[in-house]
């Protein structure tokens, strides 16, 4: 655009374009006409104005509630999957980050079911070198075990151990785990809440 062209498209803007105390700017009833005669002129450069002076109100990045959290129930197969992977890919479903209306203290993720349990995969030598400790809270109490000895008793502690050390160590993180449902086979008794399957 010329000088002269923006002169003029200045001088239109200026005598058509109000504002309102708050700042927004509007076009009068009076002058959309004016406008429109305009908008076959100036195309681009009336749009580039209008971008310019959007209300910034109408753009406010928004929270959600309790109320307004929509959930879903999503399967996950953890037959043949890496540990650490598929426990990243629940927690971050359970936490609800995959939502545009993500809010991080809200519990608005998703109910997560996995199946197969017992058959999820550990790479390298975790099998037998990674160990899990606990104590009993007596002198002496402190317990180790192996995957595999932890895999033969509980195999369904494997899979919550891996995805609640990925939530929030707080309350709302207790909250989200109670959303997490792990069964060792391929059974399980939700069929009623109609899940979804992801691969």
């Amino acid at each position: 655009m010329n000088f002269e062209k923006k002169a003029q498209l200045d001088k239109f803007v200026a005598l058509t374009l109000h504002k309102t105390p708050q700042g927004r700017s509007f076009v009068p009833v009076n002058a959309h006409h004016l406008w429109q005669q305009a908008e076959s002129r100036w195309p681009s450069a009336l749009l580039l104005i209008r971008y310019n002076n959007v209300d910034p109100n109408s753009y406010k990045t928004k929270s959600t509630n309790r109320q307004l959290v929509k959930k879903e129930w999503i399967i996950l197969d953890a037959n043949d999957k890496v540990l650490g992977r598929l426990a990243s890919q629940a927690a971050s479903l359970i936490r609800g980050k995959h939502k545009p209306d993500f809010t991080p203290h809200v519990d608005c993720g998703d109910q997560v079911i996995i199946i197969n349990a017992e058959k999820v995969r550990l790479t390298g030598a975790k099998e037998t070198d990674k160990q899990y400790i606990r104590h009993t809270g007596y002198p002496g109490g402190q317990r180790t075990a192996t995957v595999a000895e932890v895999r033969e008793k509980f195999p369904i502690r494997i899979l919550e151990h891996a995805v609640k050390g990925m939530l929030p160590k707080n309350r709302l993180g207790r909250q989200l785990f109670k959303n997490l449902f792990v069964y060792a086979g391929s059974e399980h008794p939700h069929a009623a809440q109609q899940p979804k399957t992801l691969a």
